[in-house]
């Protein structure tokens, strides 16, 4: 499979995700304010591994989204032609806090420097 298709998959999957996670009733995944920030799908489309950041307790969160697996899993057959619906294991995504520590941090350095000159 090209490259560049299967960019196109992890994409299509993130945003159904993001779609179906407006649907959901379930309090752990409605409380902590979760949202997708990506999806990798395997090569052979069998398994994708969902990358999820929240507001408020991930562990919650993930097991809220365990939880719904099977009613997720069945949003993106029926919208997604893909020959095989992918088992979803959700990972959190600790990009969003990394980019925010190294702001902090170039912050910190330019506070320092500014102080040095003035």
């Amino acid at each position: 499979m090209a490259k560049y298709r299967r960019g196109r998959i992890n994409e299509a999957v993130a945003n159904e995700l993001a779609i179906a996670l407006g649907e959901l009733r379930e309090p752990k995944v409605i409380d902590n304010f979760v949202s997708i920030t990506r999806a990798e799908v395997a090569p052979d489309l069998k398994y994708a591994s969902v990358y999820f950041s929240c507001i408020g307790d991930p562990a919650a969160a993930a097991e809220g989204l365990k939880k719904c697996t099977g009613i997720l899993r069945h949003h993106l057959a029926r919208t997604l032609n893909l020959r095989v619906t992918p088992e979803l294991s959700f990972i959190k995504d600790g990009s969003i806090e990394h980019g925010a520590r190294i702001s902090e941090l170039l912050a910190e350095i330019k506070r320092t420097e500014n102080k040095n000159d003035g």
